[in-house]
């Protein structure tokens, strides 16, 4: 009774404290990005928030980097008080924070970069041909509409890219790598998948004449599929690092993008 009296004690004074809020999740300690340090930190194995805040805190011992197979299990151990922030891409950060009422988005950007589409180092002629439909998609204002429908509104997907009528398929199948977890860049509606990437592979693929078939995996095993001629392309809203040009190429960029940080709400 003694030792049960003296922890609700502690507890007590944590809680006023601001130490640790209702349920016993801790109170949300990073408010900035300066904050970061001597935290932990909740990352998605192999993506470039990944990348960016292990060249940062790699080498701090006071800093804990925490990495996940997938976005929604760091989020979901920040909800649990694991972790202290999350970095990840902006736009499956929103979706996060909505369907989250206990999170939110710090008013910061922690970097900015710029989506292209992952091909092996021996298939010039293809990210040839996909540069120049890429070159088409935004001149014609195709991409654009792509974004727009996924993006800045309520009605996400509610207007898909649709494949011109009368498309023609006569060059094979274009198999793209990618994980379904980063919406609205590519997620599950039922048993398809969609999404901003999705529809611009597609997009994409009409072009070149070909079928587009998408297939599911961890994101750290994307690079691996193209490198291995497993799938032609990898598609993941993935950003162009030097650490991925030692094994893969990439295409010209079709999207912009930026890391942010999801921390507790209260």
């Amino acid at each position: 009774m003694k030792k049960n009296r003296i922890t609700a004690v502690l507890l007590a004074g944590a809680m006023a404290l601001g130490l640790i809020g209702c349920g016993g999740v801790p109170e949300n300690q990073v408010h900035s990005m300066e904050d970061m340090a001597g935290k932990k930190i909740g990352v998605q194995l192999g993506t470039t928030g990944d990348t960016y805040v292990t060249d940062e805190f790699e080498e701090d011992s006071e800093t804990t980097i925490e990495r996940y197979k997938k976005g929604s299990d760091a989020v979901q151990s920040l909800k649990q008080g694991k972790i202290d922030c999350v970095v990840i891409d902006s736009e499956p950060a929103k979706a996060f924070v909505e369907q989250n009422d206990d999170l939110k988005l710090l008013d910061t950007e922690y970097a900015n970069e710029e989506y292209a589409i992952a091909i092996s180092k021996d298939n010039a002629d293809l990210k040839e041909k996909i540069n120049a439909a890429l070159k088409e998609l935004k001149e014609d204002g195709t991409l654009e509409q792509i974004e727009a429908n996924y993006i800045g509104d309520d009605t996400q997907g509610t207007c898909p890219y649709e494949s011109p009528e009368g498309t023609e398929r006569p060059n094979g199948t274009l198999t793209m790598a990618t994980n379904a977890a980063f919406k609205p860049y590519e997620y599950y509606d039922g048993s398809k998948i969609v999404g901003i990437d999705a529809e611009m592979a597609l997009a994409v693929a009409d072009k070149l004449g070909m079928e587009l078939e998408i297939v599911d995996m961890d994101f750290d095993a994307i690079i691996n599929a193209v490198q291995s001629g497993k799938a032609d392309i990898g598609v993941a809203g993935m950003t162009v690092t030097e650490d991925r040009l030692k094994t893969v190429d990439f295409t010209d960029t079709y999207a912009q993008a930026k890391q942010v940080i999801i921390v507790r709400a209260k």
